[in-house]
């Protein structure tokens, strides 16, 4: 891809922020990249890496979009359905970007609610995963934002949101342990009780 599309791939990830951010800045955020290429050791002109900097802006624009849509509104269409027992959804897919390191983690996303006559798309709870999992995050926010988002949206008090994620900070550096996971869980109502925590667990297996 040439510089131009490049940049054009740029403006159109940015869409109205772009009234925010100049073309100066962009070359400005350029340059820090190729500072950065050539701090670690290696040459920021020399032909393999000459177009990693715009490339390296391109994929943390595109790995950030959940900045630039409110995912509750995934959940605005709602159908009144008579069903008191549980709704799951589950190996919902995700990959995120640890806040700490700027690293990826990636898992799956598990989640259930009781509907208070209220129920939604199915397809709209991946959409909410990946809109706040498209962020700078931490894996225990992203759970408690998935649930209190669903329990808002959808107005019932039981539900249920565990991640399971592999964090490339921990298994690509530092300690670098390849094969260790993080879960994470956030309840409320019906499954703050092991009884039906359980179930859940039972369904989810």
């Amino acid at each position: 891809m040439n510089r131009v599309k490049q940049f054009e791939k740029v403006y159109n990830l940015l869409g109205d922020r772009m009234n925010i951010f100049t073309h100066d800045d962009i070359e400005q955020i350029e340059a820090a990249i190729k500072k950065l290429i050539d701090v670690c050791g290696d040459d920021s002109s020399r032909e393999g890496v000459e177009d990693t900097p715009l490339r390296v802006f391109n994929s943390f624009l595109e790995q950030t979009q959940g900045y630039r849509e409110d995912p509750s509104k995934h959940l605005e269409k709602t159908f009144d359905v008579e069903h008191r027992d549980l709704v799951v959804v589950k190996d919902i897919d995700f990959t995120s970007m640890c806040e700490h390191h700027l690293i990826n983690f990636q898992g799956v996303a598990h989640i259930a609610y009781i509907p208070n006559k209220k129920v939604t798309g199915l397809s709209k709870f991946a959409r909410v995963v990946e809109g706040y999992a498209r962020r700078f995050q931490v894996q225990e926010r992203l759970t408690n934002q998935i649930k209190d988002t669903i329990k808002e949206k959808l107005d019932t008090k039981d539900v249920i949101v565990i991640l399971e994620a592999k964090h490339n900070c921990m298994c690509a550096r530092g300690v670098q342990k390849q094969n260790s996971s993080t879960l994470t869980v956030s309840t409320s109502g019906a499954f703050d009780k092991t009884d039906k925590r359980n179930e859940f667990l039972q369904l989810i297996k």
